[in-house]
């Protein structure tokens, strides 16, 4: 008999359509928190403005600063088919996985604002596609790219959202200490801190940063029966020196977010590799090796990011913490509340 917790049904659960945040809280620290305490089994519910209160002592936190990019962009065939293309990820310098709503095939040419190009290199068997991106006929690197889509490109914002992009989120949907462009999503724990609160904890808590470019496979579901059976996507990652240092001690460990947790957890499962393609899925049969206390938002029924929640405490318990959030009306995905394991 198959044990629950491998099971993807287990973490399944309804969600009211009510509780999907589709704007950001103002200011963002009045977002609820909902603390649990692993020791007591006791649950507080608070605002993010109490998160300090709840900072385990001598414990060092965990960012991830990866920048979201605006990563969709809306362009046209030659024969003026309208074309949604949203990167995905640089394979390498010049090679774009992407995302494209539209017929395309090998050596279809799109064309968007501001002279930019996109010629589809390879269909792969994911759904995604391969292109290069040109401008005035001359091939860009990724980071040439950048500051084109900047210009033309919105906000990737995910598809639960349901809306179209507006001048807000492209400055809500980024954490105040983000710095390296390359994520398509946003590391959503991040999103709570306010620049003063942040500022504020990194003054009294040892702290680093590491970086994780997330892709757009965080919000790809779970089909397979078992959990141990789905293809686990990979994202760049890079671990500065400082972020080493603390990983590498044993001075416990407060990660804000699943991005940063899977960035420790691949780290302390590969330590001669401070960068590089992490693909960890972390779940209750593989759980957490280094990090002690987890700040998250609530997430998709069927997700990685659930199960990664469940290697902390369970899947029963994280079904009982799922349930009282739904009963005390938090609000759920990238724009909603957020939880504090400890």
């Amino acid at each position: 008999m198959t044990d629950p917790e491998l099971l993807t049904s287990s973490y399944d659960f309804t969600l009211p359509d009510e509780l999907i945040a589709t704007h950001p809280v103002h200011p963002r620290d009045k977002a609820k928190l909902l603390v649990y305490n692993r020791q007591t089994d006791e649950i507080n519910h608070c605002h993010f403005y109490d998160f300090e209160k709840y900072i385990p002592k001598n414990c060092a936190l965990i960012f991830n600063d990866t920048k979201v990019i605006k990563a969709r962009l809306y362009g046209h065939k030659p024969s003026g088919g309208k074309i949604e293309l949203l990167i995905n990820r640089p394979l390498d310098a010049n090679n774009i996985n992407v995302y494209i709503r539209g017929k395309v095939k090998v050596d279809t040419k799109i064309m968007f604002d501001d002279d930019l190009e996109a010629i589809v290199q390879e269909l792969k068997d994911d759904g995604s596609r391969v292109v290069n991106f040109f401008e005035e006929g001359n091939l860009l690197r990724f980071e040439d790219l950048l500051p084109i889509i900047e210009k033309i490109g919105h906000i990737p914002l995910p598809p639960y959202i349901q809306r179209e992009d507006n001048a807000e989120d492209a400055s809500e949907y980024q954490s105040v200490f983000a710095r390296e462009e390359g994520a398509v999503a946003a590391p959503t724990a991040s999103l709570h801190f306010t620049e003063e609160q942040h500022k504020r904890v990194c003054q009294n808590h040892d702290h680093a940063f590491v970086t994780l470019h997330v892709g757009s496979g965080t919000f790809k579901p779970v089909e397979a029966e078992r959990i141990t059976d789905h293809p686990m996507h990979s994202e760049y990652y890079d671990i500065s020196d400082k972020a080493k240092n603390i990983l590498d001690s044993d001075k416990p460990i407060l990660s804000v977010g699943t991005t940063s947790t899977r960035t420790v957890e691949f780290y302390v499962r590969h330590r001669w590799m401070q960068r590089g393609e992490a693909n960890l899925f972390l779940h209750p049969n593989n759980k957490p090796l280094r990090v002690n206390h987890l700040l998250t938002n609530f997430h998709l029924p069927k997700s990685t990011l659930l199960m990664l929640v469940s290697s902390f405490v369970g899947v029963e318990k994280a079904q009982e913490l799922y349930a009282e959030a739904i009963k005390k009306k938090y609000r759920f995905y990238s724009y909603g509340d957020a939880m504090l394991i400890i």
